[in-house]
């Protein structure tokens, strides 16, 4: 009897080839991998989203809610003047919407790297070429090997978050200006990602609104999930009303659910809830810098956003044996020292709350200096 076809030929062969995005099992370890918020809501705020929740038309599709969501936004973002929003599940729809909405014969995808991961696999998904620009050794962009590359490619796609993940820093923005004018040149449209805005010092709508005219095929990109809603799953675009409209027709009906829409729309309310969380973020990360640089065998990086990227110095596997040394007390970091190889040695820390921070750097000092127990 012969054997039946196998019905993976009929899935494409470069999607198995491809690595799934992992996400570490955190168990009873203190999480601090992914960069959330570590902060839950004040008790009393906690019952009163569970009442709203519960009295929810869960059987209905989503309604009202969503453009109620959207007017929420716009205030808060304070969307600039011919400017609309689009509302994704999470940053990563948007990302992959946008891939799909340029997937044109040719056309291509350029960020710098090390990056987010999925602005490459969006592209690969979706059939777009992609490039890489490697950083400097400091996590800088190297602007003559951005502008080599971007003339050559002519990519439809440009990202630049702002700031960078893993590397937590914001590029310079004469840098940014002009690599922004150069995708103008020919017609392309450049994203820039702030997931981290909450904690940035800067955001590129200053930029915009300063001169919309240098800006009008900027794509800006935002997500509640550092506000504090990670588990929300709400990303949005804000761009130029026109190219709103277009890609708008890609995004599925209803992507948004309506738990997700009021537990977003609660949150934008008690907006000042969120920014105090923010504010002592920022300052446990002031604290955390210091403390960080005082160990000795670290290379710490400056950060303007939720996390901290360092390096163990060291031989080659010393971040790995570190990484390891974390977990066996409990604590669980981003081992990225083999994403990309000005990554070598390096581990991500998320800023935790007073508590965690004091807990992860007892565990790294013992890690550092005892190796795993």
């Amino acid at each position: 009897m012969s054997r039946p076809p196998n019905p993976l030929a009929r899935i494409r062969a470069d999607v198995q080839a491809m690595h799934a995005y992992v996400v570490q099992p955190a168990g009873d370890m203190l999480k601090l991998d992914a960069m959330e918020n570590p902060f839950a809501l004040p008790p009393d705020v906690q019952a009163a989203l569970g009442a709203r929740l519960g009295r929810l038309a869960i059987n209905r599709y989503p309604g009202e809610s969503i453009p109620q969501l959207k007017d929420a936004l716009a205030a808060y973002a304070d969307l600039p003047p011919g400017h609309a929003l689009m509302l994704g599940n999470g940053s990563d729809e948007l990302i992959s919407l946008l891939s799909l909405v340029c997937a044109m014969p040719g056309a291509r995808v350029l960020a710098p790297e090390p990056g987010f991961v999925m602005y490459a696999i969006s592209a690969q998904l979706q059939g777009l070429g992609y490039t890489g620009v490697p950083l400097t050794a400091d996590f800088e962009l190297d602007e003559a090997a951005m502008a080599e590359a971007i003339a050559r490619e002519q990519p439809s796609l440009v990202y630049l978050a702002y700031p960078n993940n893993p590397s937590a820093n914001l590029w310079n923005d004469g840098v940014i200006r002009r690599l922004i004018a150069q995708v103008r040149s020919y017609g392309g449209l450049v994203v820039m990602d702030e997931a981290y805005q909450p904690f940035a010092s800067r955001s590129w709508m200053d930029e915009i609104r300063r001169d919309p005219q240098a800006n009008s095929h900027v794509l800006l990109l935002r997500t509640l999930s550092k506000f504090g809603l990670a588990g929300v799953r709400l990303g949005y675009l804000i761009a130029p009303a026109a190219l709103i409209q277009e890609i708008d027709k890609a995004r599925p009906p209803y992507n948004i659910s309506v738990l997700n829409a009021e537990c977003a729309l609660f949150a934008l309310e008690h907006a000042p809830v969120f920014a105090q969380q923010a504010a002592v973020i920022r300052a446990e990360r002031a604290l955390l810098l210091r403390s960080l640089s005082a160990l000795p065998g670290l290379q710490v990086f400056p950060s303007e956003a939720n996390m901290v990227l360092l390096r163990v110095v060291g031989p080659s596997g010393r971040a790995a044996a570190v990484f390891e040394g974390l977990k066996a007390r409990r604590v669980l970091v981003k081992n990225v020292s083999t994403m990309h190889p000005l990554l070598h040695n390096c581990l991500r820390l998320t800023v935790g709350s007073p508590d965690q921070n004091a807990q992860l750097l007892d565990a790294l000092r013992a890690a550092l200096t005892q190796g795993n127990p």
